[in-house]
């Protein structure tokens, strides 16, 4: 099982959405918020995804379907 983290920003327009509760949802992937700031018009969070690699990339790639920018955080863990 791999446990890979990822910042993501959201547009204004998205922030009303449960993105990471329909990604925990579409995919077999744990979502965990280690970080967050949401307010009206801005908002960024720090989330680690932990499942196999593949449904992880998967996620990552449903996220960006949605609308929001992922970008790997330095130092991932697989384990």
């Amino acid at each position: 099982m791999s446990k890979l983290r990822f910042h993501i920003r959201f547009p204004e327009e998205k922030i009303p959405e449960p993105i990471i509760y329909q990604i925990g949802h579409e995919y077999n992937v744990v979502t965990s918020i280690r970080r967050a700031d949401i307010r009206e018009t801005t908002g960024w969070m720090d989330v680690e995804f932990s499942g196999e690699t593949q449904e992880i990339e998967r996620a990552i790639e449903g996220l960006r379907q949605k609308g929001v920018l992922v970008d790997p955080i330095e130092l991932n863990v697989v384990e």
